[in-house]
């Protein structure tokens, strides 16, 4: 690797890792609102980027991958930072807002594959609690398999009924590992969503399942089209890696979570734990779902106290209903939580998964 290549990389990987932190603090506390004050605690880490990603030189052809994998990279985070920046103008709603952070995933699937060269990459992927765990990062030194990493399966974006998946590189055929299956919210999609798990799925060890509801958002009223495919998808991936059938779990945000009760609460669900997050949940359903099933089922559910699309009482009144029922509830009340996804309960879900 030549001097200037290795000059521009050291220049533009921190402050493109900052930005996209900083992109992931304000998807976390985003809430209406507080706007202004998460947008004043960020600060400004697209001004470095910009300036680092603007300083980057002319490359050698050889080394033309890398350089378009930062680009986009880098291109993605100031695209999400762009659109943030005009509502912060007044020239937007929080539609624009939802809009804008798409890029972060974006930004997040042309990183990731450069985690196998710089290891300040595969920490970024990394829980906070495991970045300077010797022995992850030695199981990870060794690299992967064509068998481990991120694979999609008809899951481009704007498609619907696809899945993304997700193996630890230290995956091997001999060692059943748990699954994570993870419904995105309403109108998104697993490829994106894949990134909201990954992090504590590569720290902890967990195969991620990240599948696209057949329509624009799951299957909450009329024919259930998603639940054959969700088995169907489940299948494929059984037949692939080897999965520990004790630990299977279905979680979801907001539509995705109120889907994870629909199809988690039949009988013939193989999930052996459920964990909706910031999802809705209606009385009946309870009263309707296999009276079987609930004895003693491992629900997880998480909620936001700011929750302004799913009041918190209605979180308040499942975890009773299905108390009531007979399952086994965990419920977990966060304060600061407004309806966006908290990365921060993954390593709970996981360890909880793991009977820890």
């Amino acid at each position: 690797m030549t001097e200037a290549v290795v000059d521009d990389i050291v220049a533009v990987l921190p402050p493109l890792l900052n930005a996209l932190e900083a992109l992931g603090f304000f998807a976390r506390h985003l809430h209406p609102p507080a706007f202004a004050s998460v947008m004043n605690t960020i600060g400004a880490p697209d001004n470095a980027l910009q300036s680092a990603h603007a300083a980057i030189s002319a490359w050698p052809e050889q080394f033309a991958g890398l350089r378009e994998r930062l680009d986009h990279a880098c291109n993605e985070t100031l695209a999400a930072f762009a659109g943030i920046r005009e509502v912060e103008r007044g020239k937007g709603d929080l539609i624009a807002i939802f809009r804008a952070l798409r890029h972060l995933p974006r930004a997040q699937e042309a990183l990731y594959p450069l985690s196998t060269q710089f290891p300040p990459v595969s920490n970024f992927f990394l829980n906070a609690a495991n970045r300077e765990n010797d022995a992850l990062l030695s199981r990870l030194e060794v690299g992967g398999s064509e068998h481990t990493g991120i694979f999609h399966d008809r899951n481009e974006p704007g498609s619907r009924g696809g899945f993304s998946v997700y193996v630890p590189e230290y995956y091997r055929h001999d060692r059943a590992m748990p699954l994570v299956m993870a419904l995105h919210g309403g109108s998104g999609n697993g490829r994106g969503f894949l990134w909201n798990w990954l992090r504590d799925a590569r720290s902890i060890g967990a195969i991620l399942v990240a599948p696209t509801a057949t329509g624009q958002t799951w299957a909450l009223m009329g024919d259930d089209t998603d639940t054959p495919n969700l088995m169907r998808i489940l299948e494929t991936v059984r037949n692939r890696w080897t999965i520990d059938a004790s630990r299977l779990l279905l979680t979801g945000m907001s539509d995705g979570g109120t889907f994870s009760y629909v199809t988690g609460l039949d009988g013939a669900s193989p999930f052996t734990h459920l964990a909706p997050v910031s999802a809705t949940f209606h009385p009946l359903m309870a009263e309707m779902a296999d009276a079987t099933r609930l004895q003693g089922l491992p629900i997880f559910i998480t909620h936001g106290k700011l929750d302004w699309m799913f009041p918190v009482q209605t979180a308040r009144q499942t975890q009773a209903a299905l108390s009531a029922a007979g399952a086994d509830v965990i419920y977990r009340e966060i304060d600061d939580l407004s309806h966006t996804y908290p990365r921060e309960i993954n390593a709970e879900l996981l360890q909880w998964l793991n009977g820890g």
